[in-house]
């Protein structure tokens, strides 16, 4: 029996022994979200509006926060606009870093519009920041890529991965003029765009680059902007667009969204996003049906690369800094064409 009980210890502990052998976990694979389908909306005005004592409410009447009445109508992702050096610092990088944590923590995916410039940069204004103003075209490629690499990563010091990232806001003809309207030097736009793609790709990988441009029903403008990206070999993964139509106009506006939508993916195989949508506030019900519209028709392009529809500032109301087109009432309520969004 002296003799059995050693030789009984010596087995277990060669079996603790290897049980305690480093062994591989393996994991299952990764499979991407390929359902999701972002019901976005732009609030780069909700800092601001929230400073001026601007209260939110719920379709009952109840007070509450305004991405929480913005999730209960079925948005899921946001997005914010970025400008260099704003002169009261609303939409600035410190605003944006504070309002996308905010989002994140809301369980929104995240959005960020890159303006490069102090302002308003759109079709008709694409004006350099201040602290620009002296560089020529190689310098002001390096701006680009250095304030979209410094942004993006005080957003992942803040433990925010944007989703996506839009290099430009409605690049119609370029940004940053003169040296990047793409209406005189198709190449210099391009390298801009290239720039800030590159910094998205060294900082954030997982975020896709968008482009994005107005009038989502012109297609003659799309393959103008983009035959002249692909003719320079600009890397970016989505095409983006902007649709203001009005009550009498948006069905029509949205077929022809929906053949430039299709034709985009036919022609440079990318994805698509509708960036930016609005209808004036008072005619909310058609408003709702546009939307609707809107979304079946984007989630219908072909391949499936229709990724979401954004509204563009549906939180302001009683015409706030004299827009017009929000989707809540002046009672401060989100109207009916917010039940768009509800999936």
């Amino acid at each position: 029996m002296k003799k059995i009980i050693p030789f009984l210890f010596l087995i277990i502990s060669v079996q603790i022994a290897a049980c305690k052998k480093p062994y591989k976990i393996i994991e299952p694979p990764v499979t991407p979200d390929t359902s999701f389908f972002a019901r976005g909306a732009d609030i780069g005005w909700l800092s601001e509006m929230e400073a001026a004592g601007i209260k939110f409410y719920m379709s009952n009447g109840t007070e509450s926060d305004c991405i929480s009445v913005l999730k209960s109508k079925g948005i899921n992702s946001l997005r914010f606009r970025v400008w260099v050096d704003p002169t009261d610092g609303w939409c600035g990088q410190a605003d944006v870093v504070k309002m996308a944590v905010r989002a994140k923590n809301a369980g929104m995916r995240v959005m960020i519009d890159f303006h490069y410039s102090d302002f308003w940069a759109d079709p008709g204004k694409q004006n350099k920041p201040k602290a620009w103003l002296s560089l020529n075209a190689a310098g002001l490629n390096q701006a680009v890529y250095t304030h979209t690499k410094t942004v993006l990563t005080a957003l992942l010091n803040a433990g925010v991965v944007p989703a996506w990232v839009q290099i430009g806001n409605e690049t119609n003809d370029g940004m940053l003029w003169e040296e990047g309207r793409a209406s005189k030097n198709m190449g210099q736009f391009a390298a801009m765009v290239a720039a800030g793609a590159k910094a998205v790709r060294e900082t954030s990988a997982s975020s896709k680059v968008i482009v994005h441009i107005s009038n989502g029903y012109d297609n003659a403008l799309f393959r103008w902007i983009f035959d002249g990206l692909t003719a320079n070999k600009v890397d970016y993964d989505i095409i983006a667009m902007s649709l203001y139509p009005s009550v009498s106009n948006w069905s029509s506006l949205n077929m022809q969204c929906l053949n430039n939508m299709n034709d985009m993916v036919a022609r440079y195989n990318k994805e698509i996003m509708i960036s930016e949508v609005g209808m004036e506030m008072a005619a909310a019900t058609a408003c709702k049906s546009f939307i609707q519209d809107l979304i079946a028709k984007t989630k219908s392009v072909n391949q499936k690369k229709g990724l979401g529809v954004f509204y563009w500032e549906p939180q302001s109301y009683n015409s706030w800094k004299g827009y017009k087109l929000g989707a809540f009432d002046d009672t401060g309520k989100p109207t009916v064409a917010m039940d768009a969004f509800i999936n």
